[in-house]
């Protein structure tokens, strides 16, 4: 049988210092995961609300730590309760409209030509954020968090191959869809939509 990793065995040894008490241990976890839950949620949720669900999520992980089940499992555990608070907003959001972005759409119509990257970034999120799940999450922590596909697997629980093959397709299917809404095929409305 293989042993763990030292990275694993350090990180089982966080999660038990953690669940243990340890602030300092539970803010080294916050320092790994900070940047997935991030993007997790900014595929998800409006941009200017990410920042706050990110300390919800944690402050949850925190309260709910003794009920993990498998340590080695922390990413992949971090990843559902993410998701799962993504979902809650939406539910407790009356006002809000799922079908689009305001942020980015608003953004993208008041800037002038000295700002065509924000433009592009913001349409590129938008449209991001109408790929189907298992493309959209691993894209956004890939192109917007920066991380690589190794970093992925281990925090969203998926072999290296799976991330390696949804990062590959996903990126086809954005690169199609950015090509569609810059010629003018891709409907307003389907922007934003989950």
């Amino acid at each position: 049988m293989a042993q763990p990793t030292t990275d694993t065995s350090a990180e089982d040894a966080l999660v038990n210092a953690a669940r243990a008490g340890d602030r300092s241990a539970f803010g080294l976890l916050y320092d790994r995961y900070a940047r997935m839950v991030h993007g997790i949620l900014l595929c998800r949720v409006p941009p200017r609300e990410v920042d706050d669900l990110v300390q919800e999520v944690f402050l949850l992980a925190l309260r709910k730590l003794d009920s993990l089940r498998d340590i080695s499992r922390f990413g992949a555990w971090l990843s559902t309760i993410t998701r799962n608070r993504a979902n809650d907003y939406f539910r407790r959001s009356d006002s809000l409209d799922r079908a689009t972005d305001p942020e980015a759409e608003e953004l993208a119509e008041s800037r002038t030509n000295d700002h065509v990257v924000e433009q592009e970034a913001a349409m590129t999120l938008a449209v991001l954020r109408t790929l189907p799940e298992t493309y959209r999450e691993p894209l956004t922590l890939r192109l917007v968090e920066g991380m690589t596909g190794p970093e992925i697997a281990m925090r969203i629980g998926l072999t290296h191959g799976s991330v390696r093959v949804n990062l590959h397709r996903g990126m086809q299917m954005l690169r199609e869809k950015l090509a569609e809404r810059v010629q003018g095929n891709l409907p307003e409305k389907t922007l934003g939509a989950e």
